[in-house]
């Protein structure tokens, strides 16, 4: 195929009013949320689509405060010319030409990221199959288009709170809840608790990744083994990033404490993904095609993780775009069975007389047309060409950027 144009559009989601959340030793203000749409075109005028953000850790991004509108400006600029006028034998022949630009190792990675998905959304739609159809001649399996989700919300509250919030998610039948602990050693103890107690049937998951970014006074190393020791007790399925990304140590102080480690998404490549999996220390690494490489990047961590005692389970905090991107991914590939789902303000997919959202992500759901097939905390993959989903082109006018972080960490003094 011959690449004609590439465009990158950044989006900003409001959140107004903005949110102000306690944690211990500071608050977290959320303003907004930031999406880049990449659009690539042939010259058949086929189009594909991919959901990217601007940079390869979540983490990265709330603690420098970049704004993803950088990244568009390099997907139109240097991205596009690399690839524009280009014919492509294969969808890797992209890879080469954006990895010989002269731009960070991290942005072509994000690059990659997006390209990859684009042109298998391109791929698709000539070949009329969907992406998971494709990807499973390559790995040689069978699809699995109904896959169990976990709830990903839960966001510095009070213990009795989340466990609110956990009763709304097991009434949806969700697989998991995963929330974000930091309200102090002794209200995280108290959640594990209450959450123990709160559901009958859903697994309980640990994002600790405030832990490692507070005062070493609050969440020391002895600290940090206590809670991840009780949250084994209680029956914890997970705990995820309890420790910088790239204290491998620390990973393998934790891993003998009685429940199971998670991390990867703020793993910078697929190659990283893989090193963070030979610690021996993480159960469940979580990568993310929007951020390690794409479908093809991702592909060589699931192939790390089979027969060892890792499973690949995706990372995803975005849209509905990047859920499909993943959800494609999990019907083809080997041994990969869960994908995480974020749980947002009146998420028109989850039916509730209560509402579990963490803060209104409008553009989370407006970036699709219709809604995506959620039942039983289950998700059904679109059977449709590429994607098989059709991207709402309004987001561009209706979500205009806006400068500065999501989100900002103001810790006391």
């Amino acid at each position: 195929m011959r690449i004609t144009d590439v465009g990158g559009y950044a989006l900003s989601s409001p959140i107004e009013p903005a949110q102000t959340r306690s944690f211990y030793g500071g608050r977290r203000r959320l303003l907004k949320r930031d999406v880049v749409l990449v659009v690539v075109e042939t010259a058949d005028g086929e189009i594909g689509f991919a959901p990217a953000g601007a940079s390869s850790s979540a983490m990265r991004e709330y603690f420098e405060g970049d704004s993803q509108a950088t990244f568009a400006d390099l997907v139109e600029d240097e991205i596009a010319d690399a690839l524009e006028g280009e014919t492509l034998a294969e969808i890797t022949d992209a890879y080469d030409l954006i990895d010989a630009t002269d731009l960070p190792e991290r942005v072509k990675t994000e690059a990659v990221s997006a390209i990859d998905v684009a042109l298998y959304d391109l791929k698709g739609k000539r070949q009329g199959a969907p992406i998971h159809e494709l990807l499973c001649s390559e790995y040689e399996t069978e699809p699995t288009t109904e896959m169990p989700m976990y709830a990903s919300a839960g966001m510095y509250m009070e213990p009795e709170e989340y466990a609110e919030q956990a009763r709304i998610i097991d009434d949806l039948g969700f697989f998991g809840y995963k929330y974000r602990p930091g309200i102090g050693p002794d209200g995280d103890v108290e959640t594990i608790d209450r959450l123990a107690e709160a559901v009958t049937e859903t697994e309980v998951m640990i994002d600790a990744h405030t832990w490692w970014k507070l005062d070493d006074d609050v969440y020391d190393a002895a600290t940090r083994a206590e809670i991840v020791e009780h949250a084994g007790d209680r029956g914890a399925y997970w705990v995820e990033e309890p420790v910088a990304p790239d204290d491998y140590d620390g990973y393998r102080d934790l891993a003998g404490r009685g429940v199971r480690l998670a991390g990867g998404e703020s793993e910078e490549s697929p190659t990283g993904l893989i090193e963070l999996a030979e610690t021996g220390a993480v159960g469940f690494l979580q990568g993310d095609v929007r951020h390690h490489r794409g479908f093809t990047g991702c592909a060589e961590a699931i192939e790390y993780c089979r027969g060892r005692d890792a499973e690949f389970v995706p990372h995803n905090f975005g849209t509905w775009l990047g859920l499909i991107a993943n959800a494609h991914l999990v019907a083809a590939a080997p041994d990969v069975e869960l994908l995480e789902y974020p749980v947002f303000e009146d998420d028109p997919a989850l039916d509730h007389p209560e509402d579990p959202g963490m803060y209104p992500f409008d553009l989370a759901f407006d970036v699709i047309e219709g809604t995506v097939d959620v039942e039983d905390g289950h998700l059904t993959v679109p059977d449709g060409p590429g994607l098989g989903v059709t991207v709402d082109m309004d987001v561009i006018e209706e979500y205009p950027p806006t400068e500065g972080a999501w989100t900002e960490f103001i810790y006391d003094d």
